[in-house]
């Protein structure tokens, strides 16, 4: 009896050791969860002693228990590295299915797909038309490579001060070319349908009329179509068109590209006393644009970034999560797999419900503590040296016993 349950310890030390052994190992390893070595007792129902008592049998191995605590986060110099602040995991694909992982090193691949170290493919929410993103639907993550798509202009906004003071110009018929004919002008870039740029410059010339300006609108140098009224209150405020739209007339930029048909908002322009001052002048249109960057935010929404200043929304990365994680399936590469111990898997959106933040240019370290692996160590190794010291014990004791004459 001896021999079997010093063995029984002998057994469960060197599975503990195992155990130590591999979280040391990997301590360096992204993304790792250690484990932790659990024993049970064993005891035979009706195995008494020479006394009449029961005695235990032994030990056992009851479970290897997998640590899902969070580990340290550092920063790295990629933008596509990322890591979990909180619980959750990221999702991947590969041919077999879905898998989860704590690992956020990704990089790109020669089909723009962003993927980890065995080609398996994060998974994103696609963005819905109308905003926002469908998150019934997993989807593989690409970058966009094309360049993004030219947008004419449409409309705009224009806020200026014109001076309440201001005189009439020298010449009474508007010539863009002229000076003289108008009072005051400022100009702003506005784009074609094939994203060429075009220089549009607004001229406002003070009419006889009180309070009552014109606005004329120019392309490139080129007149397009007449003047337009505007009318300002005594208080200084436009009045006049109602709402402040003033649309103009198509203008052919004879490139190829279609008629702009641009709509100018002069709502917010005011008729003060004091110099012409321009405020805002904004419009819609821009030109095309080359990748140059992607940033995801800390809910997990990708973004690409133009050299236009458009930023394009890719997706928003997919959070799992698990009733019971130490359930998961172990399949190496610190990935796991769902499992009927772990529970049906539940998805979400980083930063809501259970799910943690994620950290762009970062990754989670393994979450193993070197020096209470080293302590685990020691306390197995004196354990696996008395189990050793009682077989030897025990042998003695049996040989005693045989050379009884």
């Amino acid at each position: 009896m001896p021999f079997r349950i010093a063995l029984s310890g002998l057994n469960a030390s060197s599975s503990q050791l195992d155990v130590t052994a591999n979280n040391i190992a990997n301590a360096n390893t992204t993304g790792f969860k250690g484990s932790r070595a659990e024993f049970a007792d064993v005891f035979a129902a009706g195995t008494l002693d020479s006394g009449g008592v029961a005695i235990g049998n032994g030990v056992r191995l009851a479970n290897v228990a997998q640590q899902f605590t969070q580990g340290n986060i550092g920063f790295t110099s990629s933008g596509l590295d990322l890591a979990i602040n909180g619980q959750g995991f990221f999702t991947l694909r590969d041919g077999s299915g879905y898998v989860y992982t704590r690992n956020g090193a990704f990089s790109v691949d020669r089909d723009g797909y962003v993927v980890n170290a065995n080609n398996q493919r994060l998974q994103v929410y696609p963005q819905v038309p109308t905003g926002g993103f469908n998150t019934g639907t997993l989807i593989d993550l690409r970058l966009q490579t094309a360049q993004s798509t030219p947008q004419a202009t449409t409309s705009g906004e224009v806020v200026v001060n014109l001076p309440a003071g201001a005189g009439l110009p020298v010449v009474p018929v508007f010539d863009p070319a002229d000076s003289q004919s108008y009072s005051h002008s400022t100009s702003t870039a506005v784009y074609d349908s094939l994203g060429n740029l075009h220089q549009a410059t607004f001229f406002f010339i003070k009419t006889p009329n009180p309070n009552e300006w014109q606005v004329a609108l120019a392309v490139d140098g080129t007149q397009v179509g007449t003047p337009q009224t505007l009318q300002f209150s005594a208080s200084g405020l436009q009045t006049a068109p109602a709402g402040g739209d003033i649309a103009f007339p198509p203008y052919d930029p004879a490139n190829g590209a279609l008629p702009l048909a641009m709509t100018f908002d002069f709502a917010q322009a005011t008729q003060y006393g004091g110099q012409f001052a321009v405020s805002a002048l904004n419009q819609d249109g821009f030109s095309s644009g080359r990748l140059t960057s992607i940033d995801i935010s800390d809910t997990g929404v990708v973004f690409a970034r133009f050299t236009n200043g458009r930023a394009l929304e890719l997706g928003q990365v997919a959070m799992s999560n698990f009733p019971n994680a130490q359930g998961l399936r172990q399949l190496g590469e610190t990935t796991w797999g769902e499992s009927f111990a772990s529970g049906g898997v539940i998805r979400g959106e980083a930063g809501a419900a259970s799910f943690g933040l994620i950290q762009a240019g970062a990754l989670e370290g393994a979450n193993v503590d070197l020096t209470q692996e080293l302590v685990a160590m020691i306390t197995a190794q004196r354990s696996f040296q008395a189990n050793a010291q009682m077989i030897s014990t025990a042998d003695s004791i049996t040989q005693t016993i045989i050379n009884i004459r």
